[in-house]
């Protein structure tokens, strides 16, 4: 699913706010660490596609990708799974042990939720988020192979955690009520409603909201950047919020937020002028 790649972009987030756009070796390093969770995550895909089969059979698009339509074999995808976590798993070690143990923990998270949590209501989408906070360690653990300094803000992991939550609890909305017996699609659908769901919505797109706005103003922020400038970036925050609460419970999606970020023009231009003018900020530019 190349489409779904654009989730592990948060892997750049180490990149842009310690500054490093300019060092050249620091911006391979991100690009490796890019193409190992790519590597990773499509093996994951791979892995979990497998283990839904069936249930994939009755849903209106997913029934259309290789193994439910029958183009690709259960074997023969088992086969390219562990030969893929052989090699992403080597990747990942020549990067170094932080970024290794990062990578295996994504792993390890992912295959439990491919097998038991996804099962699970509120598990289900807490550990997909736990796997974005995970993305954003791996992108701070592959620059530290070259510069050790490089940290991240726990107020960004904060956002990234709530953010992936937002989006998470988003998508089983969309799911629980759009489509036909969509509990057999999946189990943990069962443990949610669309009242838990529209609160679980609210408190986390707020909650986002809020730690993105502390952190822009944040001491030691203002102290690392020497500006408060990054406040001015608050409000394109708050638009791309609304913007994906409008397409949610006005026009109904929100069933997969790669595919919306990438085909809803609005909500992608207002992505784009967020991440550059953020590095217009910190680069003084």
């Amino acid at each position: 699913r190349p489409w779904q790649w654009t989730k592990n972009l948060v892997v750049f987030a180490a990149l842009i706010f310690s500054r490093n756009l300019t060092n050249e070796d620091l911006v391979w390093k991100s690009v490796e660490a890019f193409a190992i969770f790519c590597l990773l995550s499509g093996m994951i895909y791979l892995v979990n596609d497998t283990v839904d089969v069936e249930k994939d059979k009755m849903h209106d698009v997913k029934r259309n990708r290789p193994l439910p339509s029958g183009k690709l074999k259960v074997p023969v995808a088992w086969g390219v799974a562990v030969l893929g976590f052989a090699g992403g798993m080597y990747a990942a070690y020549a990067m170094g042990v932080g970024f290794f143990v990062v990578s295996i923990s994504f792993v390890v998270l992912n295959l439990f939720y491919s097998f038991v949590l996804k099962r699970v209501a509120l598990l289900d989408v807490m550990s997909i988020a736990v796997g974005f906070v995970l993305r954003a360690i791996s992108g701070v653990e592959a620059l530290r192979v070259i510069e050790p300094s490089v940290q991240i803000s726990p107020w960004l992991l904060i956002c990234t955690l709530l953010l992936s939550l937002f989006l998470g609890f988003c998508k089983r909305r969309h799911e629980l009520v759009t489509m036909d017996q969509a509990v057999n699609h999946r189990e943990s659908l069962l443990g949610y409603s669309p009242a838990l769901l529209d609160q679980l919505v609210g408190i986390t797109a707020a909650g986002a909201i809020i730690a993105y706005t502390i952190y822009t103003i944040w001491p030691d922020t203002v102290q690392k950047f020497g500006t408060t400038a990054l406040v001015y970036t608050v409000p394109l925050v708050l638009l791309g919020v609304f913007r994906y609460l409008y397409l949610v419970y006005n026009e109904q999606k929100g069933g997969s937020p790669s595919d919306l970020l990438l085909r809803e023009k609005f909500l992608l231009i207002d992505v784009i002028a967020w991440i550059v003018l953020v590095i217009a900020i910190l680069h003084g530019i």
